[in-house]
């Protein structure tokens, strides 16, 4: 198993990243990206503190792990450039908390994030056909979210990320240990999202081939 959205308490989540990564591989991780929400006010201090962190964990963890951020209700118009500073400082994956349909996200951040060339867009609720065609064309990964709440559109998301060929990852957002789904329901959650069994097979290689070139471009 991949996880390539969670978070520690360097945002809203209950674990350290130490306790985090520990968890993920006694239940069967293989790797872990730790992507705490950050806008432009909080982006250089989470990054300063788990870039250096997370890359001294790596050789002890025994579970492969990638540092990111989520960029959480940033106005679009400064998405791109927030984008390119979590870059410059080093986050190995930049996620955008997409248009959830059970939280007031601005109109216009799925399409801003995609055009930014985010790596995942997360959640994306009832992205556009228009969109996910944007999303496919610029390698932009869609989630199909284990969350309760941001799951209720994962039907929608599969249905466009189908249409459109645009890749998709299976994540479960973690913020608490119960959080951390086992394999089997990663499984149930994304084939009752509408994902046929080599779709989700699909989904589970895209997350891998994310974290190699993560970790290969950091070697």
């Amino acid at each position: 198993m991949i996880d390539l959205h969670t978070h520690s308490v360097f945002s809203d989540g209950e674990l350290i990243p130490a306790e985090l990564a520990r968890r993920a591989r006694v239940i069967g991780y293989q790797a872990l990206a730790i992507t705490d929400h950050v806008d432009q006010t909080t982006l250089g201090w989470v990054l300063g503190n788990l870039v250096p962190g997370i890359r001294a964990l790596r050789a002890f963890m025994g579970i492969d792990l990638l540092v990111g951020v989520e960029l959480t209700y940033v106005p679009p118009g400064l998405i791109s450039d927030l984008t390119a500073e979590a870059r410059d400082r080093g986050a190995d994956l930049v996620l955008v908390h997409g248009q959830t349909v059970v939280e007031p996200v601005e109109e216009g951040t799925n399409l801003a994030a995609i055009e930014a060339g985010v790596d995942i867009l997360t959640h994306p609720g009832l992205i556009s056909p228009e969109e996910a065609g944007l999303a496919a064309e610029k390698g932009v990964a869609l989630e199909i979210s284990t969350r309760k709440g941001h799951s209720l559109a994962n039907g929608h998301v599969a249905a466009q990320a189908r249409q459109a060929g645009a890749r998709v990852v299976i994540n479960s957002d973690a913020h608490a240990p119960g959080d951390l789904v086992q394999a089997d329901l990663r499984r149930l959650v994304a084939l009752g999202a509408g994902l046929t069994h080599e779709e989700c097979r699909l989904a589970e290689q895209t997350s891998r081939e994310i974290a190699q070139q993560v970790l290969t471009r950091g070697k």
